[in-house]
């Protein structure tokens, strides 16, 4: 039976103001990748998000962003690596400490650090190295065929090649601008369809028709997409139906 990585962004709410049904998904999933503090969440919303995910017992991952709580780090900031990554393994040093066990499970890049690292090697270099600071066997989540992926092989870390159910794609792999239209896709029936072919036939279809080899470890599905709860549990009877089973990488 084919098996596959189901994690969602997750702790993105910040003081008196809530985001997403996290609660409701972490249950769902195998794995979740919580808000350090920089884009979203704080350390309350880390250490309920992190107790709610031990309960559940999923793997727990560090979700570290760009400082940008107003734009909830979807800006590219003008870093040097080495503030990139200083600053990744402040986050992801901050989310270990709320774990009873004091390990986690792998690391995610979130929003515009993930996609600018995806395309400039250097930054997911500078991101790996953060992340092996902390813990050189942890992995990272990265952008299926991308920099991510060749940084880590680099830098000597562990790699989950990661593809989106709830994205589309450009003909080249990346994904597609949230300023565009179609970047998002919300219809539950459609992600979990588009994710059963995604792994059975190891491609993606782009915009454009193009088809994209890849052969993912785990699939995301964001916290912060309105139809985040519906498209998990879509997803999770369409992956039993298609005879793939849902498990922590």
């Amino acid at each position: 039976m084919a098996t596959i990585d189901l994690n969602s962004d997750l702790g993105e709410a910040f003081g008196r103001y809530s985001l997403g049904r996290d609660s409701e998904i972490i249950p769902l999933v195998s794995s979740v990748n919580v808000a350090c503090g920089y884009h979203a969440g704080d350390s309350d919303v880390m250490a309920q998000t992190v107790e709610l995910a031990e309960e559940a017992g999923v793997g727990i991952g560090a979700h570290p962003g760009f400082p940008d709580l107003q734009g909830f780090g979807r800006r590219k900031m003008d870093m040097k690596p080495a503030e990139v990554q200083h600053m990744v393994t402040y986050q992801v040093g901050a989310l270990l400490a709320f774990t009873k066990s004091k390990k986690l499970h792998h690391v995610k890049p979130h929003g515009a650090l993930y996609n600018a690292a995806a395309k400039d090697h250097d930054l997911a270099v500078a991101i790996c190295k953060g992340i092996a600071q902390v813990d050189g066997d942890l992995p990272i989540y990265g952008l299926a065929n991308s920099e991510l992926i060749s940084a880590a092989k680099e830098v000597g870390i562990p790699f989950a090649q990661e593809a989106f159910g709830d994205r589309n794609y450009n003909a080249d792999g990346t994904l597609v601008s949230r300023s565009l239209p179609d970047a998002v896709i919300k219809d539950p029936k459609q992600v979990a369809k588009r994710v059963a072919l995604m792994i059975n036939n190891q491609e993606i279809i782009a915009l454009d028709g193009t088809k994209i080899p890849l052969k993912p470890d785990s699939i995301c599905v964001h916290g912060d997409n309105q139809a985040a709860l519906d498209i998990v549990k879509e997803l999770r009877n369409g992956l039993s139906e298609a005879g793939i089973e849902i498990k922590t990488f």
